[in-house]
């Protein structure tokens, strides 16, 4: 069998409807409500400060623009392809229309990165800000270090040393979040909606009364200068802005780079394809209205956190305290709102967890239809007629992770994986374009194919200026993968030898 078989649109269309495939209950709503959820999350809290402290200053809202500007030319390719083929999977789907077996296999692989370690990860941050709730941010109280902490992580409190055993709120969250799934994606979807009507209303709450306290001095000068006075470090260092990507354009386009992946998330909108009502329209309004909508609030939030206290404070409380630290500072008597964002991150994180576990079990269900992944993860309940075993051997999965490592070890796989995905759909698409260009598509990136070239360029880009020991663990992750397929899917494949053709434009015709 040829490595680069591709999928008829037949093929692609077979387990689309019918008693075995996936109930259809969301609309453009309910889609946008996902995008939302997935983007949402600690990202506008904690990487607006992180880049407005070392880098860009004021003008970190310029550095969101950018960061949006290049998601929006991967989101367009996503829109495109998510409205011709309404199947679930994602790149994995289109990958394997296009550009054959091997590359959707090892975009599906890469996918585990962006969505399994993703949970992962934000639910290990949700058990530390959950703790922090409760405690009331004094340290000994709230949950027993050892039991929301992983055995390779260790503190001193209050002069005790304690050692973690097991992250129970992670798993606790992952559990019950699953669960939810596993009852339904139409339910799943209403619980995700309140989450971001409730977690948007907070963001608004502090716009709109942040507004009031906005200094002019504080943006003033928009850029950071290069004769900045240098920050002091909580560790007692200093930090110059000298360095070109410290202060001035090249800071924005650092900041950019940060703030790139508080945008993670809206490709997963298109993974519920095969459960929108009316994909061919819902698809590219649920991706490209939530990345929209997101990029507005993201501008807005960072003028009034910037405004509110200078970015050079943020160099000591630049992480997860940044926002409380600015209103109980600079806000005097809404101490209140400082609560309320905490509960804020604590709603954006569920609703992240629940639509990266909602995408990973949709990625590995047509995996497993397609034979590449053993059949347990595409059966279905016979009720709920969700991929409910694939759902709790995730949890597992995931929850593996979350329970027993910190949250660094897989914090740039999760960003490598989505980066290596959109870079695909962008080639996806005009792949598409050359070798069927009559082809119906009720949705069409504009520019074709310089909207792609710009998506990839932008993309690779993030790639490279990752750390090189996340590239090597990447690499690894891949060869993994490849042994897999090698040894397992490529002899299990439902394609057979034979191989079929790209998608044609009379099959798109006989859809209507």
């Amino acid at each position: 069998m040829s490595l680069f078989v591709k999928k008829s649109i037949q093929q692609l269309l077979s387990t689309a409807d019918g008693e075995k495939s996936l109930k259809r209950t969301l609309g453009s709503g309910s889609l946008i409500a996902l995008g939302i959820g997935a983007i949402i999350g600690a990202g506008l809290f904690v990487r607006t400060a992180a880049a407005a402290g070392g880098f860009a200053g004021p003008a970190v809202t310029i550095s969101f623009i950018i960061a949006a500007i290049g998601c929006a030319f991967a989101g367009l390719c996503y829109a495109e392809f998510a409205s011709i083929i309404p199947i679930a999977g994602s790149a994995y789907t289109y990958a394997y229309a296009t550009m054959g077996e091997i590359i959707a296999w090892v975009i599906g692989w890469a996918l585990i990165l962006e969505y399994a370690l993703g949970a992962a990860t934000v639910s290990i941050s949700w058990s530390e800000y959950a703790n922090r709730l409760l405690s009331g941010g004094v340290p000994g109280k709230g949950i027993p270090y050892e039991w929301c902490h992983s055995p390779m992580e260790s503190a001193i409190i209050n002069g005790v040393s304690h050692h973690g055993i097991i992250n129970l709120p992670a798993l606790v969250i992952l559990l019950a979040l699953s669960l939810l799934l596993i009852k339904g994606t139409q339910e799943s979807a209403i619980v995700n909606a309140i989450i971001v009507i409730l977690k948007v209303a907070i963001v608004l709450v502090f716009i709109a009364i942040g507004w009031g306290f906005i200094q002019a001095k504080n943006h003033t000068p928009y850029l950071i200068p290069a004769t900045a006075p240098a920050a002091l470090l909580p560790d007692g260092t200093t930090y110059s802005y000298l360095d070109f990507f410290r202060h001035g354009w090249g800071g924005v386009l650092r900041g950019a780079g940060i703030v790139f992946f508080a945008f993670i998330g809206f490709d997963a909108v298109s993974t519920a394809a095969q459960e929108a009502k009316n994909p061919k329209k819902d698809m590219p309004i649920g991706i490209l209205g939530s990345l929209v909508i997101c990029t507005v609030l993201y501008i807005l939030f960072s003028w009034v956190l910037t405004g509110v206290a200078p970015y050079q404070d943020f160099m000591h409380a630049g992480k997860e305290a940044s926002v409380a630290y600015a209103i109980s500072t600079y806000m005097i008597g809404y101490g209140w709102l400082s609560t309320l964002v905490t509960v804020a991150i604590l709603l954006g994180f569920s609703s992240v967890i629940l639509v990266m576990l909602l995408g990973q079990s949709r990625v590995f269900y047509t995996m497993s239809t397609d034979g590449l992944l053993p059949k347990v993860f595409s059966d279905l309940h016979p009720k709920f007629r969700t991929p409910y075993k694939s759902n709790m051997l995730l949890f597992v999965f995931v929850g593996a992770f979350a329970a027993f490592l910190p949250e660094t070890v897989a914090g740039d796989l999760t960003s490598i994986g989505t980066l290596f995905a959109f870079v695909v759909v962008c080639v996806g698409v005009m792949v598409l374009r050359k070798k069927d260009p009559n082809l119906v598509r009720p949705f069409k990136t504009p520019l074709v194919p310089l909207v792609p070239i710009l998506g990839i360029i932008i993309c690779a880009a993030m790639i490279l200026s990752l750390p090189g020991r996340t590239q090597l663990s990447a690499l690894a992750w891949m060869v993994v993968g490849l042994l897999i397929y090698f040894s397992y899917s490529k002899k299990n494949s439902k394609l057979g030898s034979a191989g079929d053709a790209l998608p044609t434009a009379s099959d798109f015709e006989k859809l209507g």
